[in-house]
């Protein structure tokens, strides 16, 4: 057994004296023995007697162990579960608090049985969770356990975790659960189960705790083709933040404006969106998932891109005439939207056409009416007593659609005067016989000449 004596007298606080264990690799459950002794008259404590466990000649950690007083020698038993192919060194060390007395161990021994009053860790697993997740650590040990004990998971350049549950089977088994709650990366790293009873600690061989990035895709999506209510688009996904490997693809899109969107699962590089909205801009992007629970990372960067228009649905309804005078006429139809424009940038011309001088004239002009609830157009510059074609024609960038045609009569007008130069008189002896022809633009029937 290996023997150590620190007289603290005369030393200022804060010393420290180490006694190093030979390097242990151990194929099976064993336990370390020793006695200590930590004491001084005045009743202060002399130093504070801590041990630690370091594995493969890695950091030192913090101490699985530590005592400041105990006036009498004592007892206690390391229970380490630090399996073959790995090996560890125990270091007992002592600090010095500037009162005078004395830290001793002695009878340090390695025995090739269990310890008898602490128990023993089977072997930690690693765990691997995504970013954000609870990880949790199942420390199963063979031995009892009691409410005085303190049980904890030690972590290596990390934050320690508070016991979670613990679940009793019987006086030789039980499991205790530890958690690590919203694991960060900064959260990544080595842990150990520790237990610390009345006779001595037991220690678990460290485990990794590995945080995974749930993965997004550098790169917007890219844009293949446009049509009225789809868009084919490349997924473009294969750079990405975070961690694979990648087990599920997903298409997000949202209308710019709106709150309206969808996610639809995708299995090929591809993708079809369909069933969209004619001259509507959409924002798309794409959501890759990780393996566990958590693992869909958040949306990668969008692509913006609008539809294009769609053939108007049908021309405008219910042309009716409001008000006919000899030379205009005044017409209404039924209010129409993008349901039936399925387009943002449209216009409705007015058609018509009538018979003058023998030709027949046909005529356009745009009607700025559209938006409004009781839309109208009037036609002006009109002849009197003339039959009128109209019609209305809905036009967008993809189409045409045409209103069925209305045929309207304008009103009959004053005639014009009957041509000078084409009054003729034959005289008699008891009379003068006139005649004339008609005037040049008759508005109507004549119905009486006065003379």
């Amino acid at each position: 057994g290996s023997f150590m004596l620190v007289n603290t007298s005369g030393r200022f606080a804060g010393q420290k004296a180490h006694l190093l264990l030979p390097h242990l690799k151990e194929n099976d459950t064993h336990c370390i023995d020793f006695h200590y002794y930590v004491s001084s008259k005045s009743g202060s404590s002399p130093g504070t007697l801590n041990i630690y466990v370091k594995v493969n000649d890695g950091p030192i950690g913090n101490p699985i162990w530590n005592t400041s007083i105990t006036a009498t020698w004592n007892r206690a038993e390391l229970a380490i579960s630090t399996f073959w192919p790995n090996f560890y060194q125990v270091v007992f060390e002592v600090v010095t608090s500037g009162h005078p007395g004395y830290v001793a161990i002695d009878e340090v021994k390695v025995l090739g049985h269990p310890c008898t009053k602490t128990p023993h860790f089977l072997r930690l697993q690693s765990v691997e969770v995504n970013a954000g997740q609870f990880a949790t650590f199942q420390c199963t040990a063979n031995g009892g356990t009691d409410s005085s004990d303190r049980l904890w998971l030690q972590g290596i350049y990390v934050r320690d975790a508070p016991l979670k549950d613990i679940k009793v089977f019987n006086f030789r088994r039980f499991v205790a659960l530890f958690s690590v709650v919203n694991a960060t990366k900064r959260d990544a790293g080595n842990y150990r189960c520790m237990i610390q009873t009345e006779g001595g600690v037991g220690v678990s061989n460290y485990a990794e705790l590995i945080v995974k990035e749930p993965p997004v895709p550098i790169a917007p999506p890219q844009l293949s083709s446009v049509g009225a209510t789809y868009l084919w688009i490349q997924l473009n996904a294969n750079s990405i933040n975070g961690d694979g490997p990648i087990i599920q693809r997903e298409v997000e899109y949202r209308t710019s404006s709106g709150s309206w969107y969808d996610i639809q699962p995708v299995d090929s590089t591809s993708y079809k969106i369909g069933h969209l909205d004619p001259d509507t801009e959409y924002e798309i992007s794409v959501l890759l998932t990780r393996p566990g629970e958590g693992g869909t990372g958040s949306p990668g960067p969008a692509l913006k891109t609008r539809t294009k228009c769609a053939d108007p649905m049908r021309g405008p309804r219910k042309l009716e005439v409001v008000e006919i005078k000899s030379r205009q006429i005044t017409i209404c139809w039924e209010p129409f939207g993008y349901n039936v424009t399925r387009c943002h940038r449209y216009n409705l011309t007015v058609h018509y056409r009538y018979q003058a001088g023998g030709q027949e004239q046909v005529r356009e002009e745009v009607s700025w009416d559209t938006e409004s609830s009781h839309p109208q157009h009037t036609i002006t510059n009109l002849s009197p007593y003339t039959n009128v074609s109209i019609k209305l024609v809905l036009m967008n960038p993809e189409g045409r659609k045409e209103s069925q045609e209305l045929v309207v009569q304008t009103d009959e007008d004053v005639p014009s005067a009957v041509p000078l130069e084409s009054i003729q008189g034959s005289t008699f002896e008891e009379k003068i016989f006139l005649q004339w022809r008609e005037p040049a633009q008759t508005y109507g029937v004549i119905t009486l000449y006065e003379v």
